[in-house]
């Protein structure tokens, strides 16, 4: 078992953003900016086109108003989704709000946070997700 179905599965905590009865999702505990989120299904795949494309269509649309929610919460131009799949084995999409491709760049340094800064990020992000 993953550290993300783990985390779906409340074993380990999380900053929860938004969830259904598929899908998960929850900040990024080395965040690219304030709000970058991962978006996982509950049921465990490694590599994100090993999914059922009915699955996989029901993710894009979940992490859609994931994005959604994101946006309303931090402003920005746009929400960058990556999703890259080698860190842990289990698919998942980053969702990071963005004003330049720049602020996608993964080698730059990574934000530190507190933890209430962490629960304020993700109790906004919730609170817009459940507008929706």
């Amino acid at each position: 078992m993953s550290i993300f179905s783990k985390i779906a599965a409340g074993e380990i905590p999380s900053y929860k953003c938004a969830e259904n009865d598929k899908f998960y999702a929850f900040l990024d505990i080395s965040p690219l900016a304030k709000g970058h989120t991962l978006v996982i299904p509950r049921r465990e795949t490694d590599y994100i086109f090993d999914m059922e494309d009915g699955e996989l269509a029901d993710f894009q649309v979940f992490a859609k108003k994931v994005a959604t929610a994101l946006r309303a919460a931090f402003p920005c131009k746009k929400v960058a989704q990556v999703v890259l799949g080698l860190e842990v084995p289990h698919a998942h999409i980053h969702l990071i709000p963005i004003n330049s491709e720049a602020d996608v760049d993964f080698r730059k340094e990574h934000l530190k946070l507190s933890e209430a800064e962490f629960k304020e990020i993700s109790e906004k992000i919730y609170a817009e997700f459940k507008k929706l």
